[in-house]
């Protein structure tokens, strides 16, 4: 019960950790949930959750590489092999080194082995903290793939080292020879164990599919299954067991664009799936590294052999030189032009960012709870407790340290200028309505196309509105509207022109479709003689209803009017479809939004006809409509959060955003109640 208690606690932390990160976006969620782990520790709750290393491997670095090894991009990869490589391996090796002789000279209680162990263990970026920061900084896609990559692979190169240093401390016995050729065994073997595994399960999931088996919950549990087992397996033979899992990963990606199967349903479970499961694993690494904090501090402030001030000391020139030494990599690195040609912006930013992305995490802070408490001797492991402080204080620094001072290197160049303002507002109008557009098109199926539509072209014209109003060119754009509009009349006029000449169509049907073609071109070329014309068809219409209604017809009147109704609507159907079909073979990626606008109008008529001719009730299909423009709605307000968050509006065109959507829904639920009654 206890446990389970706890697990609701730390949930909790989770959830609160977001709703703080809301009100506080500029402050990244790591720091937010490292925080609220030391406020817990040091609450008198009892709390304590001792770190087994190799279940904190298992449960958290495993699934979080897998999913990372997922979505990292295969092409980026192979492409930025060389620097990626530069960072993965060469940086890795030079910072144990270099890193291990200065803590042994700084610190001399600390013997030269467990200095390279320590230096081993600090060597590794953590990439989850990397993504966790740079969600909210707009760092250029190749350093971001560049940084993602060398923390897939930076993260094998210092455990491996991390393990020979604290094998070599422990027995006093070291061979250079054996240890390269030990690190290339389990890195290789760890690659190719995870891929090995992987094409395994993944023959075992078309198996299970050919048995006709297509039960979600199953391919599910086999999915979330994979990294675990993979993982747990190939550290049990000692090899990689973090390469496996992201080779695993990268397996899966593949497996995933060549497969054919029309299994929707599983990728949509899949997706949402893990996108929770990641969120909790994220904040779960850090809440439990703030837990740890508090004891660790403890053990030394309070150990009369440290002097404090020597001990934080410590801390701050670690960090210095961790990230002086990989600027200085880096620096050769772009002048060797390994970097200049993969990146297109000013050197020292490009370096800059780099380097203050190289954020230690929880895999620096797991591997620093591996080190064992005694020697082979029986002696305890020289200055363990000081090992942990530091590693723990270096997490934290380069954390604040990324947190600070990547938002002012990565930032573009924005003025304050009213211009400036409109344009930022008009740009996140315009991206708030296009995430609107995308759930709606998520959401799409064959039941609810019409509607669909119909929500996606009112859209389109809230979006054309804004490009008009803000364009130089807006009058074009008019003209463009309207010569579009009348090549789709005239599309309608071909259409019923054809059906004459082959003899399809009465003389009745042909004369009324062509009198409402040319009502059309008014109404587009000249509206005020359309309205004119419009009140004139009003007038004429209850005059014909009022004497309707004064001589009823007969029972066979009404059946043959019926028909001619039905008859009437067919026509117009395929008058509607006749101008969409020459819509979309004339529609190109430049003009699309004008022609999107016009296909949804289209539609949307379409839709209507269908319903008249089935006499089906309309109520289904405003059904229909309000789910949608409700998610579309709550669509619009995700994105515009999420621009805020990453920083690309400032709060007050927040709230005016918000204050329009909620303008906009209100005059939507007011017109929607309308119709209902």
């Amino acid at each position: 019960m206890e446990f389970f208690l706890l697990t609701l606690l730390l949930l909790a932390v989770i959830g609160l950790s977001s709703f703080i990160h809301h009100f506080l976006p500029y402050v990244p969620v790591p720091l937010v949930q490292i925080a609220l782990g030391v406020i817990l520790a040091s609450l008198p709750l009892g709390i304590h959750i001792p770190m087994e290393p190799e279940l904190f491997f298992v449960l958290f670095i495993a699934p979080l590489l897998f999913h990372d090894g997922k979505n990292v991009s295969r092409h980026a990869l192979w492409k930025l092999r060389k620097p990626i490589l530069l960072l993965a391996l060469g940086l890795v090796f030079v910072t144990v080194f270099l890193i291990g002789y200065l803590i042994y000279w700084m610190i001399p209680s600390i013997p030269l082995p467990a200095a390279f162990a320590l230096a081993a263990i600090l060597s590794p970026t953590d990439v989850v903290a990397v993504s966790a920061i740079s969600s909210r900084v707009k760092i250029p896609k190749t350093i971001l793939h560049i940084l993602e990559g060398e923390g897939l692979m930076n993260d094998a190169s210092g455990l491996v080292a991390f393990k020979f240093a604290v094998a070599a401390t422990v027995t006093g016995v070291f061979s250079l020879a054996q240890a390269s050729g030990s690190f290339l065994v389990i890195a290789i073997g760890g690659l190719a164990g995870g891929a090995f595994l992987s094409i395994l399960i993944i023959q075992l999931k078309i198996f299970i599919r050919r048995l006709g088996m297509e039960d979600v919950t199953i391919h599910m549990l086999i999915q979330l299954l994979t990294p675990f087992v993979i993982f747990y397996i190939v550290e049990h033979v000692h090899l990689s067991g973090i390469l496996s899992v992201v080779a695993a990963g990268i397996v899966h990606t593949i497996y995933r664009e060549r497969d054919q199967s029309p299994a929707m349903k599983l990728q949509l479970v899949s997706q949402s799936t893990w996108t929770v499961l990641i969120y909790i694993l994220n904040g779960l690494v850090f809440v439990l590294l703030g837990l740890q904090i508090p004891s660790v501090i403890n053990e030394i402030f309070k150990d009369p052999m440290f002097n404090n001030w020597e001990v934080s000391k410590y801390i701050f020139i670690i960090s210095a030189a961790l990230l002086f030494l990989r600027f200085l990599w880096i620096g050769a690195a772009w002048q060797w032009e390994w970097l200049k040609k993969q990146i297109e912006m000013p050197s020292m930013r490009a370096i800059g960012i780099i380097t203050i992305s190289g954020v230690r995490g929880a895999v620096t802070l797991a591997g620093a709870f591996t080190i064992p408490y005694v020697l082979a001797n029986g002696d305890p492991f020289p200055q363990r407790s000081l090992i942990i402080f530091i590693a723990a204080g270096v997490i934290l620094v380069t954390l604040i340290t990324a947190s600070i001072f990547l938002p002012i290197l990565a930032r573009t160049e924005k003025g304050h200028t009213n211009e400036l303002r409109e344009e930022m507002e008009r740009e996140s109008k315009i991206r708030t309505i296009d995430a609107a557009i995308r759930s709606i098109r998520e959401l799409m199926n064959a039941e609810n196309r019409g509607a669909a539509v119909s929500v996606i072209a009112s859209y389109n014209q809230i979006r054309n509105q804004l490009n008009t109003k803000h364009d130089k060119n807006s009058e074009r754009l008019k003209l463009l509207e309207t010569e579009i509009r009348m090549k789709a009349l005239d599309a309608e006029c071909h259409y019923i022109e054809k059906l004459k000449s082959e003899g399809k169509i009465d003389r009745e049907s042909f004369y009324m479709s062509d009198e409402h073609i040319q009502r059309m071109r008014l109404a587009v070329t000249n509206r005020m003689q359309f309205r004119r014309l419009f009140i004139w068809t009003l007038a004429k219409r209850s005059v014909l209803k009022l004497i309707q209604f004064l001589m009823p017809k007969s029972q066979q009147q009404l059946k043959t009017r019926q028909a001619q109704l039905k008859k009437m609507i067919q026509l117009k159907m395929n008058m509607a479809k006749a101008a969409i079909k020459y819509l979309n073979n004339q529609m190109t990626p430049e003009n699309e939004y004008v022609y999107l606008v016009i296909i949804g109008e289209y539609s949307e008529m379409l839709t209507k006809f269908k319903l008249a001719k089935k006499g089906a009730d309309s109520a289904h299909y405003r059904h229909l409509q309000r789910e949608l423009r409700v998610k579309a709605f709550q669509a619009e307000r995700d994105e515009i959060q999420n621009l805020y968050e990453e920083g690309e509006i400032t709060s007050d065109i927040t709230r005016k955003i918000r204050k329009q959507i909620n303008i906009r829904e209100a005059y939507w639920m007011e017109e929607s109640s309308l119709h209902s009654h």
